[in-house]
């Protein structure tokens, strides 16, 4: 049976892990440790031993995570039980819950959920309706300071005195005129209805009754209050973290959830998965050394079987010029003289600003890299109006999406006519649909005009009833609303070339693509499940970490985007002071922080780990001393090679070095 032989491969520890599930459990997973293999089997067993998939709920952080652990479970749990297990991240479960009832709250069914450039879009348009055109407050900014204001649950001060406080009234208000939320909102308006309302908690806890949680150090303070609220006694939750890990403070994650577990939940159960399937014994060794300095962890000690072939180098430079070359120069010999795939070396740095000259040093040696970061397919102008218009079909309210499409194509309702509509709708507080629904506005425009918008009324009004009909195959409506809505001719006539128009088509059929691949799986959710799904995949992270399998070369990474990611051999450059620890650190009391970034920096290695620092790094055009990180003293040296790379380079070369040298030449001419 799958379930046995899937027990049959766990450690000790990950098969208590797997067996306790009664009652609160704490599993702290180190690095490395098996923790998805140990999730997913415990899953499984719950469904063994006779608990309803679909009263089992696993949370996770990004939509990658909960999209992998979906695919172990199904394969895992026999009979397609796995597919029942309610699985997904806290925005997806606080979206189903609001789609359920919302209308406890004031929100009409078919509210929306703001990405985070449709979020951008409505803070300009209120800034400069409260400051005026000329005003150039930074609408990012004022994001940044709602959404942490918004989870911290700590106030802006009072709207009428301060500036931030008056934009994220007005921003809340509006938003509300919209009947849309933005993922803030989806956390808040969750625990709003659970907290207040005693038959919703009731039925969600009598739906879940076993709740597991992954990556748990990196809970928020309000995602912490969600989790109460789904539980109730006997508190069968599990989850699972490492506060070693826990390295995303500055946005507003609470280590103290994992570290006072017992707060929360009355004498919980603690395993440690302490055995480590990465990396060798020296990077462990050298990674435990480093991280027993943070005060107030819970204790625990990563350990391996595998000795290793490869101390870790801890190498000086003179420079960071130098040091770039240094790596360069490694990763050319062995991809050349060694056959090592450039796939297997990643760079990892503390800031993006580092990646810089390393660019500069692979080009030069034509070693082909990827930086993690490329732009989102829902990102792509095409795929931004289409959806925009799927979503004034299920929201006509929307205003943001309303203007976006209003004259795309074009239509002859200009922005004079848009921005008539938009001034009237804030006087009249009503959306900009009921404005250029409204038959005496209709009458104050020119009549050519007037045609135009009762023409556009009649085609959303026409595609928003199909779209509402629960038998409609949403990719042959959206190929037919992109037709006769006049955007396929539109984009034929915007295309400076040919190709141009076949990469827009292109992306295009894409989503079509997943519009009926949505429909196959999805039917009975309709339209919005759709709108609900892209939403929650609008993930910078996710998107990110997806671009490491897709793209070919040595990958440039930060840390923080590191995390969760393992590579054969790692390179950390700029272990300096004021680098690592980031200077701001000291100021805001995040040392710690720091400390447990570089140990995951460190725990990224598999086989090898170099780490490095120079003596003077090139700062706004001028050199600047730089000292050691402080962390590299707490280092144990058992397993640690010192060298000064400065002073090799400059060493007459042996014999040897050059034949080694000759025949990696000979390699890389062999390759061209």
């Amino acid at each position: 049976m799958k379930v046995a032989f899937g027990m049959g491969m766990l450690n000790p520890q990950q098969r208590e892990a797997v067996m306790r599930i009664d009652g609160p459990v704490l599993i702290l997973a180190g690095a490395g440790t098996g923790k998805t293999r140990t999730i997913t089997a415990r899953m499984s067993y719950m469904v063994e031993r006779g608990i309803p998939p679909q009263n089992i709920l696993a949370v996770t952080f990004t939509n990658k995570a909960a999209t992998e652990m979906r695919e172990r479970v199904i394969d895992m749990v026999p009979d397609g039980l796995g597919r029942k297990i309610v699985l997904g991240t806290f925005h997806a479960f606080c979206v189903r819950l609001l789609r359920e009832h919302a209308e406890r709250l004031g929100y009409k069914k078919n509210w929306t959920i703001y990405t985070q450039n449709e979020q951008t879009s409505l803070l300009k348009r209120v800034i400069v309706r409260l400051m005026g055109k000329d005003e150039s407050y930074d609408a990012a900014k004022a994001q940044s300071r709602i959404s942490s204001a918004k989870n911290s649950g700590v106030s802006l001060g009072d709207p009428k005195e301060n500036t931030e406080a008056a934009i994220m009234e007005a921003y809340q208000s509006e938003m509300r005129a919209l009947n849309a939320m933005d993922f803030d909102d989806l956390l808040i308006l969750g625990v709003q209805l659970l907290e207040e309302h005693e038959d919703i908690r009731d039925l969600i806890r009598y739906r879940h009754t076993h709740v597991m949680v992954d990556e748990f150090q990196d809970t928020n303070s309000l995602q912490m209050r969600l989790l109460n609220a789904i539980v109730g006694p006997p508190y069968n939750v599990c989850v699972v973290g490492d506060d070693d890990q826990s390295i995303y403070g500055w946005r507003g994650a609470d280590i103290t959830n994992i570290l006072e577990f017992e707060r929360f939940f009355p004498d919980p159960h603690v395993i440690k998965l302490e055995e480590n399937y990465r990396s060798t014994t020296p990077i462990l060794h050298t990674a435990n050394s480093l991280i027993k300095n943070n005060a107030g962890r819970r204790p625990k000690t990563l350990w391996s079987k595998n000795p290793g072939n490869d101390f870790v180098r801890l190498l000086i430079t003179n420079d960071d010029k130098e040091e770039s070359e240094m790596i360069g120069r490694e990763i050319e010999k062995a991809h050349f003289q060694d056959k090592t795939p450039f796939e297997d070396f990643a760079v990892l740095f503390r800031t993006n600003d580092q990646s810089r000259i390393l660019e500069q040093q692979f080009r030069q040696r034509r070693i082909p890299y990827r930086v993690i970061g490329a732009r989102s397919f829902f990102d792509r102008r095409e795929i931004k109006d289409i959806c925009a218009y799927l979503t004034v079909l299920h929201n006509p309210h929307d205003d943001i999406n309303l203007l976006r499409i209003l004259n795309t194509p074009t239509r002859g309702i200009g922005n004079t006519t848009a921005e008539l509509a938009r001034e009237e709708s804030i006087q009249r507080g009503c959306s900009i649909f009921v404005v250029l629904c409204n038959p005496d506005f209709q009458r104050r425009m020119p009549e050519k005009t007037r045609n135009s918008i009762r023409n556009f009324i009649d085609l959303l009004n026409k595609y928003a009833e199909a779209a509402r009909s629960p038998h409609v195959h949403l990719g042959k409506m959206t190929e037919q609303l992109m037709v006769e809505s006049g955007y396929i001719d539109f984009l034929k006539k915007q295309a400076k070339e040919p190709d141009e128009f076949i990469a827009w088509e292109n992306g295009l059929k894409s989503l079509v693509d997943q519009l009926n691949g949505y429909h196959e799986r999805s039917s009975k959710e309709g339209l919005a499940g759709f709108l609900d799904e892209i939403s929650l995949n609008d993930e910078r992270e996710d998107r990110d970490k997806d671009d490491i399998t897709k793209k070919s070369g040595v990958c440039l990474i930060t840390m923080h985007a590191s995390k969760g990611l393992e590579f054969p051999v790692v390179y950390l450059p700029g272990v300096e002071n004021g680098l690592l620890p980031h200077k701001r650190s000291w100021d805001e009391g995040r040392v710690d922080e720091e400390r447990r970034l570089f140990y995951v920096g460190i725990t990224r290695a598999r086989q090898k780990l170099t780490l490095s620092y120079v003596r003077w790094r090139l700062k706004y055009g001028e050199r600047i001393a730089q000292l050691p990180s402080p962390f590299l003293k707490e280092l144990d040296r058992k397993y640690i090679e010192e060298r000064d790379y400065a002073k090799e380079s400059k060493a007459p070369k042996t014999a040897e070095q050059n034949k080694s040298f000759i025949s990696g030449l000979r390699a890389m001419m062999s390759e061209e």
